[in-house]
């Protein structure tokens, strides 16, 4: 039989492993059958990762944590199924393919809209092979063959099936109102898409007055820019804006209806600066008083809040800001200028007209295109909208009720906050990658000419319909599955000559990725094998920053189409932040890790364990990664590798010593191994505990320790003494327990380590969890047990032993005893007696004692020498001083120690009475201190021991 190798190399052994693994079938529901122990199925479905390019850290976690969960329950007997996919993400991927177009000299924008389709397309596929390949990397044990991709054919179907069920129910419509604009796509955006640090951006906070109209001043006598704009003017109103373009589309001051200092002004009129238009002075509870001045300007047409405002108070909307951001005609003078070159020059103006006050410097919390960087514009705009209403309702009543569980708990009150504050949803977006919008217009046949493609560009559709006259009470717009069905449904209303055109705009990434759970299992065909076989699914886990933006709209999706929510557990992680706490973002590349760097130097076993086990569900983790020579380190994924390296020296062991003792006799258990046994089902009892109550981190942490420490450090020692049958079995079974325990974890080292054992442990007594499968990924999870009163008691015997055996580790290292000289050692051991006595061979192992000079016994008087004595609970260990030293060497040693010691802290104490203390920096004066202190504690030890002597 082939030998493991002497040392663990992760690249010979993952992509082999992961490749047998796809190819023998073992990820597919179908293939799980022969072991299959539950009814119920566990199914769930992968956040599909972006096609804009590769995978980054928090894929890496999201991968590590969805497939311990999969492999967990595949071994504990359910069907299951991991879907695996990836996500168009239309803005993004749209943004990528632009940037990669201008690199090569071309304007996307010149292209036609196909042309550049068949460019995003090209993108997507190398994308996807790319991230494919990452994944299968991470070792996740996804159903390959039942991939999906949120623009291919089945999940476009299940888009319009979805756009149209909720559009003949009234709830989706075309509105204008305020969204998100970026001004450099030229398209609405998600919040999702908009970023905002969060210390802010440096700004500024301007003070701008506005004349009062009075009986003295009721309109401006010169024009603007003459110095003499406001001349008559003798009451004035300042505001605080950091916005002072937007001045220009005011129509309102307002203040808070508490502020007693304009209470007064309020319904007096003010005279706008530039243009002189007359506003009124409103009061409303959205000021806050202690902003600036108290009072600001209102612009409902480019802020989300004034909008608000706007419409309780019934003001015009006035834009003074086109697609592009730059000022239009609604400007006056500054018309044709950048939002930025406008703030610029007015505010000189302002300044030249006596108007400006001061400037104050102020942190502004900036939205920016996740994509283009721009700053983001509100902006009034006509689009598509979902109500979301009476979906958020139920999405609420779902959580509260049960039937949605979210992992930590805490983050209920999140979701019901967002969905008792929840607006209609934009779902469309002015972009050429994604979902187009499946609604038909009725063009006027005049105009069909103006309806023609400008490079890429296609003037929407609803500017040219027909009017209200021509169409005579017919519909001039139809929402259907396809062209073909949309013209038949006109053609019956039109006649024959009908000409229609498809809405240009395309849907929101989140609306196809809001169907993710049910379009991958064949929805809208509720007669498809797998929707019925596997939905809902079990299990949704993401990070806890898409919540809202995607956790809850599959679940408002879901119950609205399907009529059952498409998950009954969400399990949210934290996100990876650096080790300073910052956040991993696209816009900082110097924060950027790649995952895949990571695995080429510690492996992808090594990297998993540490992911899931760094960081509690919902709670972030801070990563101690640094470049070295180019290349990411990490302390802790380096001792994640050495666990791994454990694990596998571990095993070359057990291997070894299962063929030395194939014809070993029997004997009956050791209480070595009476106590490995018991130890091996308390922790497996704790640690399926620990990962139904998805404490993974935890659990793994627990594995961790048993498997390094108890069986490593301790039973394997103790087995090197031992020669029976039992003993060989026990190596077997524990080795086993732990594989199959870690195999969630650590799946490629397990399943090379399992498969070995099979081969070395074959014959009578190879428990059925070895002898019954052909993998260890099929194989069952360990049950575990609570110990009975014999094993307690062994657990109780092995622990006082090791208790023992460090204490003389302890002395034997401040005593400085040569590591190969054995010494005396006399122990009383109490009601554990009889065991120390069984373990005599192991102690003197253990603690290099003299076999000759081990004294155990339940009691025993204390020691007329001088000797070094250990209380440890019902255990008392006596080491006689002139055992382990030469008594006057030591003593002289001692001696010298204490002297140098002396003069030391002499010298400190000296140093910190004079002025150094006073002239030095705090941080070397603390230091000092430090050492003075460090050096009399030390001194204290020495003269006991010396006094021992």
């Amino acid at each position: 039989m082939e030998q493991l190798a002497k040392t663990y190399d992760p690249k010979a052994v993952e992509a082999r492993l992961g490749a047998w693994w796809e190819r023998q079938g073992m990820y597919r529901p179908e293939a799980q059958r022969h072991h299959v122990k539950s009814e119920r199925p566990f199914v769930i479905t992968i956040p599909p990762p972006n096609v804009t390019g590769t995978l980054h850290m928090g894929h890496a976690l999201t991968s590590a944590i969805e497939d311990l969960m999969t492999r967990y329950h595949r071994m504990k007997g359910a069907r299951t199924l991991y879907v695996p996919g990836t996500d168009h993400a239309g803005i993004a991927t749209q943004a990528v393919v632009e940037k990669k177009l201008a690199k090569e000299g071309r304007n996307w924008r010149d292209l036609s809209r196909a042309d550049f389709l068949e460019e995003v397309w090209d993108w997507k596929t190398r994308s996807h092979q790319i991230i494919t390949n990452q994944q299968k990397t991470m070792g996740i044990s996804a159903d390959w063959q039942r991939e999906a991709f949120t623009l291919d054919d089945a999940r476009s179907l299940a888009v319009r099936t979805a756009f149209k069920t909720l559009f003949d129910r009234g709830l989706i419509y075309r509105d204008t109102r305020m969204i998100n604009w970026d001004p450099v796509q030229l398209t609405g955006v998600s919040d999702l898409e908009v970023e905002t640090e969060e210390e802010g951006e440096a700004g500024h906070l301007y003070f701008v007055r506005y004349p009062l109209q009075t009986n003295r001043f009721s309109a401006p006598a010169h024009a603007w820019g003459s110095g003499q704009w406001a001349e008559g003017a003798t009451e004035w109103i300042t505001v605080a804006t950091t916005r002072p373009e937007t001045i220009l589309g005011d129509t309102a001051v307002m203040v808070n209806p508490d502020d007693e200092r304009y209470t007064h002004r309020v319904a007096c009129r003010a005279l706008l600066p530039v243009l002189g238009r007359e506003i009124p002075i409103i009061s409303d509870a959205a000021v806050e008083s202690s902003f600036g001045t108290g009072a600001v300007k209102v612009t409902p047409a480019h802020d989300f809040t004034d909008y608000d405002v706007g419409k309780r108070h019934h003001l015009n909307l006035i834009e003074v800001l086109d697609e592009r951001a730059r000022m239009n005609e609604n400007a006056g003078r500054y018309a044709g200028l950048d939002r930025f070159e406008c703030r610029k020059r007015l505010v000189e103006d302002l300044r030249k007209e006596g108007l400006l006050v001061k400037i104050e410097d102020y942190q502004v919390r900036l939205g920016r295109g996740q994509r283009s960087g721009a700053v983001i514009e509100p902006r009034i705009s006509p689009q598509w909208f979902c109500d979301m209403q009476d979906m958020a309702r139920q999405a609420t009543e779902a959580v509260r009720s049960g039937a949605v569980r979210i992992v930590p708990e805490r983050f209920e009150k999140t979701w019901f906050h967002w969905l008792d504050n929840i607006r209609d949803w934009c779902i469309s977006r002015q972009l050429v990658w994604g979902h187009q919008i499946p609604v038909w217009y009725v063009i006027d046949p005049a105009r069909r000419d103006e309806c023609r493609p400008q490079g890429n560009f296609i003037p929407h559709p609803s500017g040219f319909t027909v009017g209200a006259e021509a169409a005579a009470g017919r519909p001039i717009r139809y929402c259907a599955l396809n062209e073909a069905e949309a013209l038949q449904a006109a053609q019956a209303d039109w006649g024959p000559g009908v000409f229609l055109l498809q809405d240009t705009d395309v849907l929101d990434t989140w609306f196809s990725s809001g169907l993710w759970p049910f379009s991958t299992l064949g929805w809208p065909n509720l007669s498809d094998p797998d929707f019925k076989a596997y939905y809902p699914t079990s299990m949704l886990e993401t990070g806890y920053d898409i919540l809202f933006f995607w956790v809850a709209r599959m679940v408002m999706l879901g119950l609205a189409l399907t009529g059952k929510a498409p998950f009954h557990t969400v399990y949210l992680h934290g996100l990876i932040r650096t080790a300073d706490g910052a956040k991993m973002s696209k816009s900082r590349p110097d924060r950027i890790i790649d995952p895949l760097e990571l695995v080429e130097s510690y492996g992808t076993d090594a990297l998993r364990f540490y992911l899931v086990t760094a960081g509690a569900p919902g709670n972030d983790i801070k990563m101690d990664a640094r470049k070295e020579e180019g290349r990411w380190r990490s302390d802790r994924i380096e001792g994640a590798r050495n666990f791994a390296n454990k694990l596998w020296n571990a095993a070359r062991y057990t291997l070894a010593r299962l063929e030395a003792l194939s014809a070993a006799p029997s004997q009956g258990l050791s209480l070595a191994d009476h106590w490995i046994r018991a130890r091996a089902g308390q922790v497996m009892a704790d640690v399926r505990r620990l990962m139904d109550d998805y404490q993974y981190g935890e659990a793994g942490k627990l594995l961790y320790d048993f498997t390094w420490s108890d069986f490593c450090d301790w039973y394997l020692e103790l087995s090197k003494l031992q020669n029976s049958a039992e003993t060989r079995q026990t190596l077997i079974e524990v080795l086993n327990i732990i594989l199959r325990a870690l195999h969630p974890f650590m799946p490629f080292i397990t399943e090379e380590v399992w498969q070995k054992l099979k081969d070395t442990s074959h014959g009578d007594g190879q428990p059925a969890s070895l002898s019954d499968f052909p993998a260890l990924i099929l194989a069952p999870y360990p049950r575990g047990q609570q110990p009975d009163a014999s094993g307690q008691a062994a657990i109780a015997s092995i622990n006082a032993m090791q208790d023992a055996v460090r204490a003389i580790r302890n002395t034997r290292s401040e005593r400085k005893v040569a590591p190969e000289r054995r010494i005396p050692a006399r122990i009383a051991a109490g009601r554990h007696a009889a065991a120390f006595e069984a373990l005599r061979a192991g102690i003197c192992a253990l603690a290099q004692v003299d076999a000759a000079q081990l004294v155990i016994a339940e009691k025993l008087d204390a020691p007329t020498e001088a000797a070094v004595t250990h209380a440890l609970g019902e255990v008392t260990v006596f080491l006689p001083l002139s055992g382990m030293v030469d008594l006057e060497a030591e003593r002289v040693r001692l001696t010298g120690e204490l002297e140098a010691l002396e003069k030391a802290i002499s010298k400190s104490q000296q140093l910190l009475g004079s002025d150094f203390a006073a002239r030095a920096p705090a941080a070397v004066v603390e230091k000092e201190k430090a050492r003075q202190a460090e050096a009399i504690a030390k001194r204290e030890q020495i003269r006991a021991r010396l006094a021992d002597l």
